[in-house]
């Protein structure tokens, strides 16, 4: 199905389809989500990429999930993020409950969903991935 891959570092679209956002049924469009992972000084880096809701979530769900089993540390790069909504904001909290997680540079709308959910009080956020890891 798209959407479904995990991408690694050569940023291939979600959708394998060099960019163009994949159908959804009842006709809407993903943006394309992608996520890329790498490890920097002892700590996983899961990098997502685009707009994460209900159709787009599973690779990076996925990504998370792995990383959650194999790392002590795992930080979420959501410096790229496009859109969330709940699907993204339950997935870094059920993450957050099985590894300490990080958010590093979440943008403004991400932080604003943080702020009004309260998961601010709960989730560690950073400036930086430099920052996520380091601290």
């Amino acid at each position: 199905m798209p959407g479904d891959e995990v991408l690694m570092p050569d940023m291939t679209s979600a959708a394998g389809n060099g960019g163009q956002a994949p159908k959804q049924p009842g006709g809407r469009a993903s943006a394309g989500a992608a996520v890329m992972q790498y490890e920097l000084r002892g700590a996983w880096v899961v990098v997502a990429h685009g707009a994460y809701d209900r159709h787009s979530i599973t690779p990076l769900e996925t990504a998370l999930a792995v990383a959650a089993g194999k790392y002590p540390r795992v930080v979420l790069d959501a410096s790229s993020v496009t859109f969330a909504d709940s699907a993204l904001l339950n997935l870094i909290l059920l993450t957050h409950r099985s590894v300490p997680l990080r958010v590093a540079a979440p943008p403004p709308q991400l932080r604003r969903l943080l702020e009004i959910t309260g998961a601010d009080t709960v989730l560690e956020t950073r400036a930086t991935v430099e920052d996520a890891v380091g601290s």
